[in-house]
């Protein structure tokens, strides 16, 4: 059944039961986070105590509420009320709910019987009710962050729906790290109405969503899920990490969400028949979403890697092996046209190590070289941050900002923004991959290279083997496509 999902994530109102003036209890902390998020609906606070909570009156019923000004609810309170509070929600006009109550299948056969319960309900009132057991609902266009828990997250193309909110909450974290940010975000607790694919084929039909990011750890209905997920597929990306792979992991799941995790190899061959993009964990999939989210899809597996330095360039081809990625040996034009821009010293191969050549316009120009060359299907670059480096020892060496050294500074941090500024506008001009890598999107966020690049919203990896990675992943979703004609 598909579900109209356009209440959950861009409601009008919200009305939040169990609101108390206790910091601690779910209701103050989503009342907390939607006026701390810059949510611009209507928002009615409810709770069995009257007076102000951040502010806001607190109603003593649902019935106070004028009809039709709401129609998203935000459960907070005792499964023993909530078959209740949705009915009085329902009249009131709400088409969408989000359940952070846990008791139901999860707590045992009793809590099973209420999740049934549950479900019929929503079924005659025709309301969408995500969860219950859930964490909460994030959606950057509607400034929304209906939450039990932090963090919000910068706005961005990447829609997540995970059976885990923990990870819902991990991927925001990341988003904020990265800079590459969020258009939507959901914790499917039980999933006992709205399941994953529910959300990822609203997602596909999301404007403001590009890719979408699942983690799982149990699969209903397999070959419909696979087969629904298969159609978005075809459209938008679809970044899959489960959770249970291992037998101890699927017990873990099983206790975490009262559902049984599925075989894990038939999982994995359903998803390459999908066109999934299976990741091997979190931070993979995040990066993966990040990096398909910001950049070209490549046309094929032919990579040049453009390095500052030998060593780093060495590892990002041992990263290659065992993917489908290709070092590829420089054609006889584009090495020509190379060997005109760099010093005798440099490799002169692919990796293309410049070997400390490059002038103020050396590293843009190799890189345009490189990615609009017809025998290119992406390119990789390391050493972004370098100068930077150097400039941060200098600012912070005693000395600065005399004998010269303010100067060269503002130069070395200016160079690498630049760096990071030509590769996102080559990728998009040639149409063509442009993947950064460096050690201090972790080791020194602040740097100008990859604070330029978050500021950016787009994806500095932390080393060549993660750029490597997503890359794959990237270029075997590509080929499944084009295998399709898509």
């Amino acid at each position: 059944m598909s579900h109209d999902l356009s209440a959950l994530f861009d409601p009008k109102g919200i009305i939040i039961t169990g609101v108390s003036n206790h910091p601690g209890k779910f209701g103050f902390v989503t009342l907390h986070n939607l006026l701390a998020s810059g949510y611009e609906g209507k928002v009615f606070p409810v709770g069995r105590e009257p007076g102000e909570v951040l502010g806001r009156p607190v109603l003593g019923s649902i019935d106070e509420i004028p009809e039709g000004e709401a129609d998203m609810v935000f459960i907070c309170t005792p499964q023993a009320v909530n078959e209740d509070l949705l009915r009085a929600a329902a009249a009131k006009g709400v088409t969408a709910a989000f359940f952070a109550a846990a008791g139901y299948r999860e707590a045992g056969p009793e809590g099973a019987e209420a999740e049934a319960r549950l479900v019929a309900l929503a079924d005659e009132l025709g309301i969408a009710v995500a969860g219950p057991n859930g964490q909460g609902v994030v959606s950057t266009p509607s400034r929304m962050c209906a939450q039990i828990v932090a963090p919000y997250a910068p706005a961005g193309r990447i829609a997540v729906a995970s059976q885990s909110g923990n990870f819902v909450s991990s991927f925001l974290n990341l988003a904020h790290h990265t800079g590459v940010g969020i258009s939507r975000a959901v914790a499917a607790g039980n999933a006992a109405v709205l399941g994953i694919a529910d959300y990822v084929e609203w997602f596909a039909d999301d404007p403001e969503t590009s890719v979408c990011l699942v983690y799982m750890e149990s699969v209903d209905n397999g070959r419909e899920m696979f087969d629904r997920l298969r159609a978005v597929a075809e459209r938008k990306p679809v970044v899959v990490v489960k959770g249970g792979a291992s037998d101890a992991g699927a017990r873990a799941a099983a206790s975490h969400t009262g559902a049984l995790a599925s075989d894990d190899a038939v999982f994995d061959g359903m998803c390459r028949q999908a066109g999934l993009i299976r990741a091997r964990d979190v931070e993979e999939a995040f990066e993966a979403a990040a990096t398909i989210a910001t950049q070209p899809l490549p046309t094929g597996d032919r990579v040049v890697v453009v390095t500052t330095v030998g060593g780093w360039g060495v590892a990002a081809v041992d990263a290659m092996s065992g993917t489908r990625l290709d070092a590829t040996p420089l054609p006889a034009d584009l090495y020509a046209a190379i060997d005109e821009k760099l010093p005798p010293r440099w490799s002169k191969n692919n990796p293309v190590d410049m070997a400390g050549g490059e002038t103020r316009d050396t590293v843009p120009e190799i890189l345009e070289l490189a990615a609009s060359h017809p025998a290119v299907d992406a390119v990789l670059f390391l050493g972004l941050g370098i100068q930077s480096n150097t400039a941060a020892m200098m600012r912070e060496g005693g000395f600065y900002p005399d004998h010269g050294l303010e100067r060269i500074v503002g130069f070395h941090e200016r160079q690498d923004a630049r760096y990071a500024e030509a590769a996102a506008e080559i990728a998009a001009r040639t149409n063509t991959p442009v993947l950064l890598a460096t050690e201090l999107a972790n080791a020194r966020p602040d740097n100008a290279g990859p604070a330029a690049v978050r500021a950016a919203g787009r994806m500095c990896h932390a080393s060549a083997g993660r750029a490597v990675r997503s890359l794959d992943l990237m270029s075997r979703y590509a080929k499944w496509r084009r295998a399709r004609g898509l």
